[in-house]
C-alpha cells in the first residue's frame, strides 16, 4: 500500500452541529460567527490547542427546519439563523488561514417540501418538474404503493390530494424524496456541488448517499423475522429487510460521477454516510478506487459489546475487507447517535475510547464535545426538539447528543447569552474547555496530547496496523512507519491487566490516558490500570521484534 499523501488521510476531522456549537448573535442558537471565534480553540497552530485538521459543518441552509436542516430548502445559501453567504466566505478565509479544511453537509436524497422543485412538482400531473420526485398511485385499495417505513414513524409515502398520488419520503413527510434516475435531478444536484466547491469548501459528508436510488419497480421490502417485538406501533422501518429502499447496485455509477466531479478540484474530498455489510459497504470506495473517498464506517460505534475482543473483531474485520487503494476510517459519535461516554459506560472509558479511535489506522472523526467527555443531555418530554424523538419516544431523541458545547462556567455555559435552544447539560460548571483547560490531566488535555502526537508521529498517521494476541481483556497493536514504531495497548476491563509482549529491547510509556505515567517497561510485564491505555515505543530506534498473532 502505498503511503498516504492527502490530507484527509494524514488529518482528523472534527463534526460541528452549528445551532450547538457557539451562539454568536444571542439568539440561543450556534452561527457561523460563533464558528469563526473559535477556530483557535480548534487550531492554532500550536499544541494548546485541540490540533484538528479539518471541521465538517452540519447543514446550515435555508430551511423550515423540520428536521434542523435537513429538509433543505435552498440548496445555495444560508439560513439567517446562520449568517449569509458572506460570513461562510469569511469563515473559509478564517480556517484555512489555520490550516483547517471546510468539509460542508451535501444533502442529495431529499429536499424540503417547500423547495420550490417540490412546490413545482405537486403543482399537477403535468409539471415540468413532476418526474423530479418520487410519485405514484396508490394499491388498489388506496393504501401506499408498497410497505416501506419511514425512519421516523409511519409509513414511507404521503397522499398529495391536489394530484391524487402519493409522494415518497424515508424521513419526514416534509422530507420528499428527489428522483436521483432522472438526469436533470443529477445534473442540478452536481451543480450543487460545483456551487460551494467554487467557494472553496473541501469536501463534503453526503447525507445517506446510499439511499439516492431505490429498486425501479419499488417492490415491498421483506418482513424483518428478527424484528424487535417490542417496537413503537408506528415503526414501520424496523419492522422490514431494508432490500430495496437503498443500496442499488445502479448507485454505484453515480458514486464514481461524484468523484470524477471533485476530482476536477485541487485535494476535495467525498465522504458518504453509508450503512450494511462489509462486503457491500467497501464497494462504495469503487471497483479501482473511483468511488467515495471515505464511505463513513460506523462499526465501532455501532458495536453494543464493551470490549477489547469485540472492537479488534470489527477492526480487523475492516482491515481485512478492504482493498488496496482504499483507506479505513473509524467514527464513535455524531449527531444522530447517543454521546460516546454513555454509550461506552462512563469518563475512563471515554478516555480509553479516545486513545482507540486517534491510534488506529485511518482517519477519524470526532464529534463536538466529545473531547470534554460529554454525556448525554437530559431532555424532558416538553424540551423535545427531534422528530424522531417526537415521532418514537423520549428514549429515541437524538438531543441528548445535540446540547450546546460547554465553554465555561458562565451562564448558559458560555455558548450564549440567552436561553439556548436546548439545555445545557446540568453538569457545565465542572465540565467545560476553561476548567479542563486548566487540569492538566483532563479528558480534554488527554485529546489535544493525542492529536499532537498523531500529527507528529508517521507510525499513527500513517503505518501499517498489526494486531498483537497477548490478553483477552486487551486491544494491543502495533503501529509502524519504516523503522519508527507505536505499541498500543488497551485495557477494556475494570481490573488491572498484565500483558506480555517478546520484545528485543525496552519500551517507554509516552502516553497514559491517565495524563500520569512516563516510564521505562519492560515488555515481559507490562501492567495496565482498569480502563487504562498507553502508547510505547521503543527507548532505541532500532527495528524490535514482535511476535504476531
Amino acid at each position: 500500500m502505498n503511503a498516504p499523501t492527502a490530507w484527509w488521510q494524514r488529518g482528523v476531522i472534527y463534526q460541528i452541529y452549528p445551532r450547538s456549537f457557539q451562539d454568536s448573535s444571542g439568539n440561543g442558537i450556534g452561527d457561523l460567527q460563533g464558528i469563526i471565534n473559535r477556530l483557535d480553540y480548534l487550531n492554532d497552530g500550536t499544541p494548546h490547542s485541540l490540533g484538528i485538521d479539518a471541521i465538517w459543518i452540519s447543514p446550515f441552509y435555508p430551511s423550515p427546519m423540520a428536521d434542523f436542516g435537513y429538509d433543505v430548502s435552498n440548496y445555495n445559501d444560508i439560513h439567517p439563523l446562520f449568517g449569509d453567504l458572506a460570513t461562510f466566505d469569511r469563515l473559509v478565509a478564517a480556517a484555512h488561514q489555520r490550516q483547517i479544511k471546510v468539509i460542508i453537509d451535501y444533502v442529495p436524497n431529499h429536499t424540503s417540501d417547500q423547495h420550490p422543485w417540490f412546490i413545482e412538482s405537486r403543482r399537477s400531473r403535468s409539471s415540468s418538474k413532476r418526474d423530479w420526485y418520487i410519485w405514484r398511485d396508490g394499491r388498489a385499495d388506496g393504501s401506499p404503493p408498497n410497505n416501506w417505513g419511514s425512519f421516523f414513524g409511519g409509513p414511507a409515502w404521503t397522499f398529495d390530494e391536489t394530484t391524487g398520488q402519493y409522494y415518497l419520503h424515508q424521513f419526514l413527510r416534509e422530507q420528499p424524496e428527489l428522483n436521483w434516475r432522472n438526469p436533470a435531478v443529477q445534473d442540478a444536484m452536481f451543480d450543487v456541488l460545483r456551487f460551494w466547491l467554487e467557494r472553496g469548501v473541501d469536501g463534503f459528508r453526503m447525507d445517506v448517499v446510499g439511499l439516492i436510488l431505490k429498486d425501479a419497480e419499488l417492490r415491498d421490502n421483506p418482513i424483518n423475522p428478527n424484528a424487535d417485538p417490542n417496537l413503537p406501533a408506528n415503526d414501520l422501518h424496523s419492522r422490514l429487510e431494508h432490500v430495496y429502499n437503498g443500496d442499488q447496485d445502479e448507485v454505484h455509477p453515480i458514486m464514481r460521477q461524484f468523484r470524477q466531479l471533485l476530482d476536477g478540484y485541487s485535494e476535495r474530498v467525498a465522504i458518504g454516510e453509508l450503512w450494511g455489510p462489509l462486503p457491500r459497504w467497501v464497494r462504495y470506495y469503487g471497483d479501482n478506487g473511483d468511488g467515495l473517498h471515505l464511505p463513513f464506517n460506523f462499526r465501532l460505534m455501532d458495536e453494543t459489546a464493551w470490549s477489547a475482543s469485540a472492537m479488534r473483531a470489527a477492526v480487523d474485520a475492516l482491515e481485512a475487507a478492504l482493498p488496496a487503494f482504499a483507506w479505513p476510517n473509524y467514527v464513535l459519535g455524531n449527531h444522530d447517535r447517543i454521546r460516546l461516554a454513555t454509550r461506552f459506560g462512563g469518563q475512563a472509558q471515554a478516555r480509553l475510547a479516545a486513545m482507540m479511535l486517534l491510534t488506529l489506522r485511518g482517519t477519524p472523526t470526532l464529534y463536538y464535545g466529545d473531547e470534554l467527555g460529554l454525556e448525554n443531555g437530559i431532555i424532558s418530554p416538553e424540551q423535545l426538539q427531534d422528530p424522531q424523538g417526537i415521532n418514537l419516544g423520549v428514549e429515541r431523541t437524538r438531543d441528548v447528543a445535540r446540547t450546546p458545547m460547554q465553554w465555561d462556567a458562565a451562564p448558559h455555559a458560555g455558548f450564549s447569552t440567552t436561553t439556548p435552544w436546548l439545555p445545557v447539560s446540568l453538569d457545565y460548571q465542572a465540565r467545560n474547555v476553561a476548567v479542563q483547560d486548566a487540569a492538566p490531566t483532563s479528558i480534554l488535555n488527554l485529546y489535544r496530547q493525542l492529536l499532537w502526537l498523531r500529527r507528529q508521529s508517521p507510525a499513527l498517521h500513517n503505518g501499517r496496523y498489526q494486531p498483537l494476541a497477548v490478553h483477552p481483556d486487551c486491544f494491543v497493536y502495533l503501529r509502524q512507519a519504516g523503522s519508527e514504531q507505536a505499541l498500543i495497548a488497551l485495557n477494556f476491563s475494570d481490573a488491572p491487566c498484565t500483558i506480555s509482549i517478546p520484545a528485543a529491547q525496552p519500551h517507554q510509556v509516552i502516553l497514559s490516558t491517565h495524563l500520569d505515567r512516563e516510564e521505562g517497561v519492560n515488555l515481559a510485564a507490562v501492567t495496565l490500570r482498569p480502563f487504562e491505555g498507553v502508547i510505547l515505543t521503543p527507548c532505541h530506534p532500532d527495528t524490535i521484534i514482535l511476535t504476531p498473532c
